[in-house]
C-alpha cells in the first residue's frame, strides 16, 4: 500500500480563452451565447479562461463574469489583467489571476531565436492507422499527418500544420500553441470543426461546395479562409 493518500503532478490542459472587448455585460453575453449555439458541443458548459486586456478602467468585472456564467460558460481563471481596478475585483470575486512571468517569456523568446538563427526544422508525427470516434491525437510543437481516415467524434490537434490524406469528418486544431501561420492541408473535407490559433469554423459555416473536397485552411487577419487544392 503506498505511503501517501494523494499525488500532485503538473500537467497541460487545453482551455478556450474568451477575449473580451467589450465592457458592457449584455453584448458580452449575447456574442458569447452566439459562439455557443454555433458549436454547442465544444463550448457548451465549457471551462474558459477570460482575457480582460482589452478592457478599461470604467469595466465592473462583478457584472462581466454574472453575464459570462449565465451563458452556462465555467470560468478558470483570468488573464491579462493590468488594470488594478479589475484585477482587484477579479480577485475579491475569488477567480484566480492567470499570468505569465516575465522571466519566462524571456527565456522562451531566447529560445525561440537561437532556433530560428539554427534554422531547425520542426519535427513531424505520421499516423497510419485510422483515429476512431473518441480517439484524440496530439502532436506537441509538431507538425501531424494523418495517412488515413478521421472519424466522426475524434478530434486531432498539433502545434503546427495539420495534413490529412483521407476522409476528415471529425475535429481538426491546427496552431494549438497560438500560431497563426499553422495551415491544414485535407484531401477530403467533412469536418465536424476546423480551428486555427483558437479561431474555429464548424461544417455548418462552410460552403457546401467545399465538403469532401481536396481542400486548406489558413488564418488571413485573424480569419480562418478555405480555399480549393486541386
Amino acid at each position: 500500500m503506498p505511503n501517501f493518500s494523494i499525488e500532485i503532478k503538473g500537467n497541460h490542459f487545453k482551455l478556450s480563452v474568451v477575449h473580451a472587448y467589450d465592457s458592457e455585460p449584455e453584448i458580452l453575453r449575447q456574442a458569447l451565447q452566439k459562439k455557443i449555439e454555433q458549436a454547442p458541443e465544444y463550448l457548451k458548459n465549457a471551462p474558459v479562461v477570460i482575457n480582460v486586456s482589452r478592457l478599461g478602467n470604467e469595466a465592473n468585472w462583478y457584472k462581466l463574469q454574472q453575464a459570462i456564467l449565465s451563458t452556462g460558460l465555467r470560468i478558470i481563471g483570468v488573464s491579462g489583467c493590468k488594470n488594478n481596478n479589475i484585477k482587484r475585483m477579479v480577485i475579491k470575486s475569488g477567480v484566480p489571476l492567470l499570468y505569465e512571468d516575465n522571466i519566462i517569456k524571456k527565456k522562451r523568446q531566447s529560445i525561440v531565436n537561437i532556433l530560428s538563427q539554427k534554422n531547425f526544422f520542426k519535427k513531424t508525427l505520421i499516423v497510419n492507422d485510422p483515429i476512431r470516434s473518441g480517439q484524440q491525437v496530439y502532436a506537441r510543437s509538431s507538425d501531424l499527418i494523418i495517412v488515413n481516415n478521421v472519424s466522426t467524434g475524434a478530434e486531432i490537434i498539433a502545434d503546427g500544420n495539420i495534413h490529412i490524406y483521407g476522409m476528415m469528418r471529425g475535429r481538426v486544431l491546427a496552431g494549438a500553441n497560438g500560431d497563426k501561420e499553422s495551415q491544414i492541408f485535407c484531401t477530403r473535407f467533412a469536418a465536424e470543426l476546423v480551428s486555427i490559433a483558437g479561431e474555429y469554423l464548424i461544417l455548418e459555416q462552410i460552403s457546401s461546395n467545399f465538403i469532401s473536397k481536396a481542400v486548406s485552411f489558413q488564418l488571413k487577419e485573424g480569419v480562418i479562409s478555405i480555399k480549393m487544392l486541386l
